[in-house]
């Protein structure tokens, strides 16, 4: 064991496109080797990196209070149980929860993310990308928030990201026609091929709304938004009457300097009798057996694709959170730091 622990600190709060001048490294001293009553210490092996982060070092309201200055930056992670004080994980169970950027780490049932044992079979990477809390957010807020039909239009922005791809993979396996919204000809591609979807915009050479004009001429039943911005308008603008509108992210506006002004057209959702909501991926915790039964079944017969794009490097942790904003990364955002011993 490491004699000393590395960290990632918060140290200022961005005004605009977050990077590596953000934080801090530092190195502490080790958390202590005695874990408290049903604790553990745990190693990590393997970061995953979200465009929630971005609104974690906000220090605002939002459904988990913000990282504070000074703090280790927080981020879900897998790692391993070097000693334990939690007869459920012994040392050398691998884990998986909110590790945060630093290589040890306490946690506990207090924890934010309590630490559970990675399934048996499972490795770090696929823990973290198509078994993990993104492919949780696709499945409970296309299915639960979304509510598809059998022969719904299905619209998805940041189609070829870790949730979105999952969204539109599993519209396609519940009857829907689906049509993916991401940058670059490369993605757009990528979600034809293996995703089947059966349309793609790009958004960065195509004018979003007059493709959804020619590719949905009946509207749209059900779209699922991780953009926000001017796509989220261009969406509302081509929503079926009754449609259902699922809030998962906003990534185009997570750097603004300045709040941006919302969507200019709210009042179709009250002419077309649209329903928007917003939820969050922790408030289906409790139900996560059920989706990662289904989505195991998926990947095992071959009807789910993803990709992972993972980097390496404890001093690579701040400009690797950088690439998700950037839109660098192909597939779900990683970080190995360790092997498992």
């Amino acid at each position: 064991m490491a004699d000393t622990n590395r960290q990632w600190l918060l140290k200022e709060r961005p005004t605009g496109m977050v990077g590596p001048e953000h934080f801090e490294r530092v190195e502490s001293p080790m958390p202590s080797p005695d874990p408290g009553a049903g604790e553990v210490l745990i190693k990590t092996l393997m970061l995953g990196f979200d465009p929630a982060m971005r609104g974690w070092i906000n220090d605002e309201r939002s459904y988990l209070p913000p990282v504070g200055l000074g703090e280790p930056m927080r981020a879900s992670g897998v790692g391993q149980v070097v000693v334990s004080n939690n007869p459920a994980l012994p040392a050398g169970t691998l884990v998986q929860g909110l590790l945060n950027w630093q290589e040890y780490s306490i946690a506990g049932a207090d924890s934010l993310v309590p630490p559970r044992p990675l399934p048996q079979g499972i490795p770090p990477n696929m823990a973290l990308s198509v078994f993990g809390t993104t492919s949780l957010t696709a499945y409970f807020g296309l299915l639960d928030v979304g509510q598809p039909k059998q022969g719904d239009t299905v619209l998805v922005s940041g189609a070829a990201g870790a949730t979105g791809s999952v969204v539109a993979q599993i519209a396609k396996l519940k009857g829907c026609r689906v049509i993916g919204i991401a940058g670059g000809s490369e993605k757009c591609q990528w979600l034809t091929d293996a995703c089947g979807v059966d349309g793609v915009i790009d958004y960065k050479h195509d004018d979003v709304s007059a493709r959804l004009a020619e590719l949905c001429p009946d509207d749209v039943n059900v779209f699922f938004d991780n953009v926000g911005g001017e796509t989220l308008e261009a969406g509302i603008d081509h929503m079926a009457d009754f449609g259902r509108i699922v809030l998962c992210g906003a990534i185009s506006q997570y750097n603004n300097r300045e709040r941006a002004p919302g969507p200019g057209n709210l009042m179709l959702l009250v002419a077309r009798r649209i329903r928007m909501q917003g939820f969050i991926v922790l408030d289906y915790l409790d139900r996560a057996d059920e989706a990662y039964g289904d989505i195991a079944n998926w990947v095992m017969d071959g009807k789910i694709a993803w990709r992972e794009d993972i980097q390496e490097g404890f001093d690579n942790i701040p400009a690797t959170l950088q690439r998700l904003f950037r839109g660098e990364n192909q597939g779900k955002q990683l970080l190995k730091l360790a092997d498992p011993e």
